[in-house]
């Protein structure tokens, strides 16, 4: 199984103007350094088999039969190997010279894409020599000794490959109001590959690299865009080498320029796929308004895909940007969006108050500063902001300390209520043995407290707000009808490995060291919902990841699950790739299983939360991102896991 998988990769070689043979069997090195890398999609520079800058030496009829018969020996050179190579070249055609694409596999010439778009301006004279290409694909020209199939609107599938479908544009395609690549992604193509030769001018990388980047975005596509290099001609232009690799609106691989390096990248093809069927708003590949699938010609390619050791990277924390600057600016984003949503909730009903529990531990913490945030936007004092601490059977000194030096160096008031004796009645009202440290006996005090938080809104007239985290939620790691409810749930769409660095963020730039220092020993208390007495040395017993696994892990199937709508077993293999210095297989295995059945089985919860914001692209709200029944099975899932 590959997965989905296509490695790909954009060369440059360097070449000689005019000089074919010896551009030919530049090629034919990097074709041998594609096949050592179980490339399955080579594309070579605009011209390639020529030079771009030949000039007028295009109307020699002599380069001309030599680019044929050297791109022929190109397409033989393919027998035998399982990759497609793209190469550039001039052709003529019923009396008109086009700059065309070639693509070549399998031993074969399997057709070719002349250019549409001819730059005629500035230090470009295309249309001197070349005709501008048409749109319908001609069946069968002849291109030295066979025949093959000529036109821009040409898709190339593959039998053994499922969901790759290639389309061609060269350089100037790209650069126009309305690309081909446009049509041809929706006319089904997955990955677009660009063959150019465009020359280098300051400012010109950046902005190629955001048409490249942009489109790949806009048209959900895999999209390698390969370059000519050294070895054109210098007489009035250089040419850089800028190699790019794109998905969906990410660079994956990119060459330093001048220096005529490859670049190679592994395109998800079914990420791409998937994103197409999730965004209701992509076209239909029979949509007349963008083009027809039925006005292209299918030609069909036979190689074989494989599973590889992925060169790509997989990000062990979706949910939070690696980059220092990049997260920075997420974390003040978030912050303000959260804000913003308990701001509007306020101002619509009028409160003046808020009232939240304070364990001391990751999640009040954040909702709290949240609440700060709201009540200092709105301009209320922050002595509105009712902090509630319940210590109770599990609570330890070292959270029962942070939770008031929190409420206290926030501004918010302080109110004190020790839940044990009232749950100790409930016990005693219900017959249940408070030596038994089962659900009962922690969920009795999970709900104690969230009748207390919302009789105390009540008097005061305010608003309870949630503290529960998208992990939490997805997990159903909440007590049904108690830390699961509130009158707004601020923390619900933050899954717990941001929650992390959203409080660290807070504390790195609030400027009142003093509350950095309890806020950082907050981030260094070991998660847990302290529901169970602490062990004899006062310290916490139950630790949560230690019982439903490391949500670093559960983040991550969680955002691949519901983002990517990855299969258990692409998720399994992808975790054991993004978590190899972590985790052992064996154990991803047995917690992604955890992971499935909670996920399945406590949707009940998820179908009656509170209103909560919105903060990223994965939210299990019932009202907006999942819409999924409460008697949902997993076994389909869980099945494939078996497999493994």
């Amino acid at each position: 199984m590959d997965y989905g998988f296509v490695r790909a990769a954009a060369f440059t070689p360097k070449i000689k103007v005019a000089d074919t043979k010896y551009n030919t069997q530049a090629i034919k090195k990097l074709i041998d350094e594609a096949v050592n890398n179980q490339v399955r999609l080579a594309v070579f520079p605009e011209l390639c088999i020529t030079g771009y800058t030949c000039s007028d030496l295009f109307l020699q009829t002599a380069l001309l039969k030599s680019a044929v018969s050297c791109t022929e020996e190109l397409a033989e050179y393919t027998r035998g190997k399982e990759l497609v190579v793209l190469v550039g070249l001039p052709f003529m055609y019923d009396g008109k010279l086009y700059n065309v694409a070639a693509v070549l596999a399998e031993g074969e010439v399997k057709g070719l894409i002349p250019k549409r778009n001819l730059p005629n301006y500035g230090e470009f004279y295309e249309a001197r020599h070349f005709h501008r290409g048409f749109e319908k694909a001609r069946n069968s020209v002849q291109f030295g000794n066979s025949k093959v199939p000529f036109g821009m609107n040409i898709l190339f599938t593959f039998s053994e490959i499922e969901n790759l479908i290639l389309a061609v544009e060269i350089c100037e395609d790209l650069w126009v109001p309305l690309p081909p690549c446009i049509r041809h992604t929706t006319a089904g193509a997955t990955i677009i590959a660009n063959l150019s030769a465009g020359d280098e001018t300051t400012g010109k990388a950046a902005y190629r690299k955001g048409l490249v980047t942009s489109y790949s975005g806009s048209l959900i596509c895999g999209y390698i865009y390969a370059s000519a290099g050294e070895g054109e001609s210098s007489t009035d232009m250089v040419f850089s080498g800028h190699n790019l690799i794109a998905e969906n609106g990410n660079v994956l691989a990119e060459t330093k320029r001048f220096l005529n390096q490859s670049v190679t990248a592994d395109i998800d093809v079914e990420k791409l796929v998937n994103e197409r069927r999730r965004m209701t708003t992509y076209p239909a590949n029979s949509c007349e308004e963008y083009g027809d699938k039925s006005d292209y010609l299918t030609v069909e390619i036979g190689i074989h895909n494989q599973r590889m050791d992925l060169q790509r990277f997989v990000d062990s924390m979706p949910f939070v940007p690696s980059n220092t600057k990049n997260r920075e600016f997420r974390c003040e984003e978030i912050l303000m969006i959260q804000a913003m949503g308990l701001k509007k909730r306020l101002e619509h009903t009028n409160c003046k108050h808020a009232v939240i529990g304070i364990s001391g531990g990751l999640d009040s913490t954040l909702a709290l500063l949240v609440i700060v945030k709201a009540f200092d936007l709105l301009k209320i004092e922050r002595s509105g902001i009712l902090a509630v601490t319940m210590p109770g059977f599990g609570t330890t000194d070292r959270t029962y300390d942070n939770a008031l030096k929190l409420i206290q160096k926030t501004g918010a008031t302080l109110k004190e209520i020790n839940i044990s004796r009232a749950v100790r009645l409930h016990f005693e009202e219900i017959g249940h043995d408070e030596k038994v440290h089962d659900v009962t006996y922690e969920n009795s005090q999970a709900r104690q407290r969230t009748l207390l938080l919302m009789d105390l809104a009540n008097k005061v007239n305010g608003m309870v707000v949630g503290t529960g985290d998208l992990s939490e939620l997805a997990l159903g790691w909440a007590t049904y009808n108690g830390d699961h409810m509130s009158m707004y749930a601020v923390n619900s769409s933050v899954p717990k490995t941001l929650v992390r660095y959203l409080v660290q963020y807070y504390a790195d730039t609030c400027g009142d060291i003093s509350l950095k220092e309890t806020l950082y020993d907050v981030l260094n208390t070991p998660v847990s919902p302290e529901l169970l007495p602490p062990d004899e040395s006062g310290k916490i017993a139950q630790k949560t990841e230690d019982l439903v696994g490391p949500y670093e892990l559960h983040d991550f199937f969680l955002y691949n699950m519901l983002r990517n709508c990855y299969e258990p077993a692409k998720i399994y293999y992808l975790a054991c790739h993004a978590f190899k210095n972590c985790y052992e297989p064996n154990v991803i295995l047995k917690w992604l299983r955890v992971f499935y059945k909670r996920f399945f089985a406590q949707q009940f919860k998820r179908s009656c939360i509170p209103d909560g914001v919105k903060v990223g692209s994965v939210t299990v709200s019932p009202r907006g991102d999942l819409r999924m029944p409460s008697d949902a099975c997993a076994n389909v899932w869980l099945s494939q896991l078996d497999s493994l």
